[in-house]
């Protein structure tokens, strides 16, 4: 490693807030610690990059707690800025190593993040931001996922409504995040309302949303001639008829803000090179395919083997060994969007491929959760998933099944017993 005098030619450690961040400075050929505090404004960021150029040129290697952000979206912009992340738990360990009080202050942090900037640089790693299509479609995936969140805790509360007072509704429907449900509850909010309405009337109404099977409408129909109110109590009625159209509201622009987001990834998704490689993959189809992509990235050699991502992502356990104590538990300091998109995967592929199947249904046999045994599942995808990806190999089911064969793998009595 090259001395840092040589490489960099000063080194800082920043402590970020909303409003305001916190620097320790020191230069390469210098051992006096500078203090100071900027604003959280484009202009007192700006001015301050600028003058850390004019100051000492470049590069200039920055310490702080983030990946991404606004703070590091704004230093981004300066070629001479070298970002290297520090995970949060790092410091906070590396603080409470000098002060076992835990006491916290904004300028120490600062500089604790120097100090390990300086002295551990080499276990550190600088950000290297990948192309902007690949960017894009991360940013575009981690966002689509919050909205579909938003959806989901809208249909729970809205199917909480509707129960005080309308329960009919979610037994006529069998899924509630839709927009012709949506559209349902918009014309007709309570029951009284719909049992009103002339069955001609309702028959058209799903004739319009393309629900054209007679037997379900004319099923539907009867139900709400036949069905009877749950509460007759005007308080309850008014009120959570009120909320319920206001949640319909929020639904309907959520469906529509996850048909956009779609509508985007689909457009850049097939732009990057190696999207062929993870759209051929079982189970993945159009929304766990990009995610996957971007699970990966670019980059090969940001993991050397597939065990730096098993563990990266959260999909590998930990192990903590202490005198004749051997505990094993997953990991809680990890990209939780990165093990959800591993995880939903694997699950779509027991009913896909032939040995993920038989190797879900062995592990359920052994006693494992269905959560436990999804993520051995996922573990051992990902080995397969690495491979393919350094050699740019498409997967082939066969090939792998010929590899178990060769290996004498336990796992084929198992698929030989189903077939």
């Amino acid at each position: 490693m090259k001395p840092l005098s040589d490489e960099f030619t000063a080194f800082i450690g920043i402590d970020w807030a909303d409003r305001k961040h916190d620097i320790c400075l020191q230069g390469a050929h210098g051992e006096r610690r500078e203090f100071s505090r900027i604003e959280h404004k484009v202009d007192a960021i700006d001015q301050w990059a600028i003058s850390m150029r004019q100051r000492f040129g470049g590069p200039i290697a920055v310490a702080l707690e983030l990946t991404k952000g606004p703070l590091v979206y704004a230093l981004q912009k300066y070629d001479f800025f070298v970002l290297f992340p520090i995970n949060p738990a790092t410091l906070a360990k590396y603080r409470e190593a000098f002060k076992p009080s835990r006491a916290k202050d904004d300028p120490t942090d600062a500089e604790h993040a120097l100090e390990l900037l300086m002295h551990h640089r080499e276990r550190l790693t600088a950000l290297n931001p990948q192309s902007v299509p690949m960017r894009t479609l991360l940013h575009l995936v981690e966002q689509r996922r919050r909205v579909v969140d938003d959806k989901t805790r809208f249909t729970n509360r809205l199917g909480y409504a509707l129960k005080q007072y309308f329960p009919q509704a979610l037994d006529w429907f069998d899924h509630t995040d839709t927009i012709v449900f949506c559209d349902f509850l918009t014309r007709w909010p309570t029951l009284l309302q719909v049992k009103r309405a002339r069955a001609t009337s309702v028959r058209a109404f799903f004739w319009s949303h393309n629900v054209r099977c007679v037997n379900v409408i004319d099923e539907r129909i009867q139900a709400i001639k036949s069905a009877r109110a749950l509460t007759e109590d005007v308080a309850v009625i008014t009120a959570y008829r009120l909320q319920a159209l206001v949640l319909v509201d929020q639904l309907r622009v959520t469906l529509q803000a996850i048909d956009r987001f779609d509508a985007q990834i689909a457009e850049i998704a097939p732009s990057l090179p190696d999207y062929a490689l993870f759209k051929s993959l079982p189970g993945a189809g159009p929304h766990l395919t990009p995610r996957l992509l971007v699970a990966f990235g670019e980059q090969r050699e940001r993991f050397a083997t597939a065990a730096e991502i098993q563990k990266y992502s959260g999909v590998a356990p930990v192990t903590e060994r202490s005198g004749n104590k051997c505990w094993i538990h997953w990991r809680w300091q990890c990209p939780t969007f990165l093990r959800q998109t591993f995880v939903e995967w694997a699950a779509q592929t027991i009913n896909k491929s032939f040995w993920a199947g038989a190797f879900y249904r062995q592990q359920r046999d052994k006693g494992s959760s269905h959560q436990a045994a999804v993520r051995a599942l996922a573990f051992k995808w990902m080995r397969i998933l690495y491979r393919c990806w350094q050699t740019r190999t498409p997967y082939d089911e066969s090939i792998y099944l010929n590899a178990l064969k060769q290996r004498g793998s336990p796992l084929l009595s198992k698929l030989a017993t189903q077939t």
